[in-house]
């Protein structure tokens, strides 16, 4: 599906083939009536081709995909785009300002989809984002973070029985994907809902920079481009030697006691049935209980607090007969990014 060669209508402004525009879409006001808008940046090539849209920040203090949004809008390579790419780089702003998840009413705005003209302030953001940002796509890519004292294995999410979805998914490039059901509230629900391929990326921590997470986004993201045809094949296009390896469930593993945790396993680890991931003490050294893996697969997910309360959730396990040949994969795909990549010249370096 292709997007129509004529002018592009976003916020009341015209944008025709070839230009790029910089828009402040109005949300709300603050209680000192300052204005409140939320950024929005379009390229569009002179070539006809897809709309991809690429947000950041729905929740406000999941920031990495800022950054990889920053570098995208860098990149050289944009001047040979076919079809035109629509960047959001912070959907959640009040959130961001605030280094916080939420709205200011505490609403989740992943849970607030597709939202009301006359709802909620998080029902009025995600339907302003939905009439003037989705409304006018054909494929999209919204990037993640761990929540708050956690960090996430760099991996995509989506529903891959949505038409699609699947392709997008295994054109990203990274050596886990989440076949994750749709989510009532959720940006990627109300995607699927209009018939739009949607994935998510979720890679690192909130509120922190995490250079793995940041590179291997940009070049997904890239990766996805390159596979929609929104640009020119490149000889030096880059992909990872194995296939991506597809997980159909996975499991949080809570904590039973609560204590001081000791970490015993590492993110992207393969771990069997029955292994230690971690041991709880009390701050003395007195009881100790283990945490153990319900099943066999590769670690997805870690809390980063040592203290714990009871009912905590601790790891995440995606769960994968294939589980050392994961590893494996993953082992190499974060040597590969934990040094900066240079592109192609054409591409825009570092």
């Amino acid at each position: 599906m292709d997007a129509p060669s004529e002018v592009l209508r976003i916020g009341g402004a015209e944008i025709a083939p070839g230009e790029r525009a910089y828009l402040d879409l109005p949300v709300a006001n603050l209680y000192t009536r300052g204005e409140v808008h939320m950024p929005v940046r379009v390229v569009r090539g002179k070539k006809p081709g897809p709309t991809l849209f690429v947000s950041a920040a729905i929740h406000g203090d999941e920031i990495n995909g800022v950054e990889i949004i920053r570098r995208l809008l860098k990149l050289a390579a944009l001047k040979r785009l076919h079809g035109t790419l629509i960047t959001v780089p912070v959907v959640n702003v009040f959130g961001f300002n605030t280094h916080s998840r939420y709205l200011p009413d505490r609403r989740d705005l992943n849970r607030s989809f597709p939202g009301s003209e006359k709802g909620s302030l998080a029902a009025r953001l995600a339907h302003l984002f939905m009439s003037e940002v989705v409304a006018s796509s054909t494929h999209g890519v919204d990037l993640h973070t761990a929540a708050i004292h956690r960090t996430n294995l760099p991996q995509v999410r989506g529903h891959l029985g949505s038409a699609g979805v699947e392709e997008l998914a295994r054109a990203f490039d990274v050596p886990v994907i989440i076949d994750a059901d749709l989510r009532d509230g959720s940006l990627r629900s109300a995607v699927a809902a209009r018939g739009i391929p949607v994935v998510v990326y979720e890679g690192g921590e909130a509120l922190r920079f995490d250079p793995v997470a940041i590179r291997a986004g940009l070049r997904g993201v890239l990766n996805v481009m390159h596979g929609l045809g929104m640009l020119p094949a490149s000889q030096k296009h880059r992909r990872l030697d194995a296939q991506p390896f597809v997980a159909r469930s996975t499991t949080w593993v809570r904590a039973q006691e609560s204590g001081v945790l000791r970490t015993r396993v590492r993110l992207g680890g393969h771990v069997q049935e029955g292994d230690v991931l971690g041991r709880i003490a009390d701050a003395f050294g007195g009881i100790e209980a283990d945490v153990t893996s319900p099943c066999s697969g590769i670690v997805i997910g870690t809390s980063n607090l040592p203290l714990v309360n009871e009912g905590d959730a601790l790891f995440h396990l995606a769960e994968f007969r294939e589980g050392k040949s994961v590893a494996e994969a993953v082992e190499a795909f974060q040597a590969e990014y934990s040094v900066p990549i240079r592109f192609d010249p054409q591409e825009g370096g570092t």
